[in-house]
């Protein structure tokens, strides 16, 4: 997909509107339409698609620092397209979570939850997201219900197949080691018996 520089954008829509509106007073408004119209365009799509684009090509190459500038640079989320809009909470909840920030994280997810996602790999990868703040969190029962919603979508990225077998493997390990415990506690209380006969001294 074809970006705009973001501040080249910002540049072309303020030179073409206003520059434009000037025109039309000074000279025609109809030989100014034309510049008018194109930043128009260009303003329309920067409030619905924001920065988000280009804020997750930053997020892909690792930059969480610029990344978080340049979503920061969406000045009207609530404008944006649905689609963009559940990217841009999703980013940005990624970001809190690198920054160890997993309740604003956990909140920005659950924003990006309520918006419908536009595949099944983002939905899956979000449900994951969800299941590992929990699991850190110690709510294991959370956490397992999110990891069930996560596999029952159809999930094509190798990336986030593999995430969900690590999980899986984390799910399994706890539970051998619950049952350990349980066991533990078992031979603990066959060893103590409260209330059980007990030998009589000998008499002499």
């Amino acid at each position: 997909m074809f970006l705009i520089n973001i501040y080249l954008r910002f540049a072309l829509m303020a030179v073409l509107i206003i520059g434009g509106s000037i025109l039309a007073t000074l000279v025609s408004f109809w030989y100014a339409l034309p510049f008018i119209l194109i930043g128009i365009t260009l303003l329309v799509g920067y409030l619905l698609l924001g920065t988000v684009q280009s804020a997750a090509n930053l997020m892909q190459a690792g930059d969480f620092e610029k990344t978080e500038q340049r979503l920061n640079l969406t000045f009207f989320p609530k404008w944006l397209y649905s689609t963009n809009r559940a990217y841009y909470f999703m980013i940005k909840g990624s970001i809190a979570l690198a920054n160890k920030n997993m309740e604003e994280g956990e909140a920005l997810l659950k924003k990006a939850q309520e918006i419908d996602l536009p595949s099944d790999n983002e939905r899956a990868m979000l449900e994951l997201q969800l299941a590992n703040i929990n699991a850190n969190k110690n709510k294991w029962k959370q956490a397992q219900i999110h990891f069930r919603n996560a596999k029952q979508f159809k999930v094509t990225e190798p990336a986030i197949k593999e995430q969900l077998k690590q999980f899986e493997k984390a799910l399994q390990n706890l539970g051998q080691s619950q049952s350990v415990s349980r066991m533990g506690g078992m031979k603990g209380s066959m060893m103590i018996r409260p209330g059980g006969k007990r030998k009589r001294p000998k008499m002499r």
